[in-house]
């Protein structure tokens, strides 16, 4: 039932999710984390209805080192919250919009925490933006990491660029 134990090399990021649903909108916080060579965990464990998992996964986190969870659930979406008021491990939560309010409960859920237990909120479905969000905080202390995600955002800068000409292009071609 527990986390798997990680040999050399510790686990990084935990990834937790509150049902196997949202699997769907978590594989692009799993793929980039694999883009990175973030070593990660995934693990589904409902705040409501595996309580005694969530407390055991994030003490074994805690004793495993740990150094950022990614928490997502949808409704009612109190993993993250949960999560947070057990550790110091920066917590970031992703609410899911696959709930009949479209996430909008999940991102009420996930935001608002009181103070003193912060949770780190990426918008509704936007697990890639965990994932950087996690990047950069490991990135703090891992040079490699920090120059993979400068490298990672100017590919993006020259994306746009591209997008830019192509639209350029099509419009002079349109007049």
């Amino acid at each position: 039932m527990g986390l798997t134990q990680v040999k050399g090399n510790s686990l990084q990021v935990l990834v937790m999710m509150g049902s196997d649903s949202d699997l769907e909108i978590m594989r692009e916080c799993i793929t980039t984390l694999k883009a990175f060579g973030i070593r990660h965990e995934v693990v589904v464990a409902s705040a409501h209805r595996s309580l005694d998992r969530v407390i055991s996964t994030t003490r074994e986190a805690e004793e495993q080192g740990v150094k950022v969870i990614i928490a997502a659930a949808g409704g009612a979406a109190h993993l993250a919250g949960v999560v947070a008021g057990m550790t110091v491990i920066p917590v970031i939560g992703v609410p899911c919009g696959n709930s009949p309010l479209s996430g909008v409960d999940a991102l009420y859920s996930t935001v608002q925490m009181p103070p003193g237990v912060p949770v780190a909120c990426v918008g509704v479905n936007a697990s890639r933006n965990a994932a950087l969000l996690a990047v950069g905080i490991l990135a703090l202390a891992d040079p490699g990491l920090h120059r993979a995600l400068v490298d990672y955002r100017a590919d993006l800068a020259c994306q746009v660029e591209e997008k830019h000409e192509r639209v350029s292009k099509a419009l002079r071609v349109d007049v």
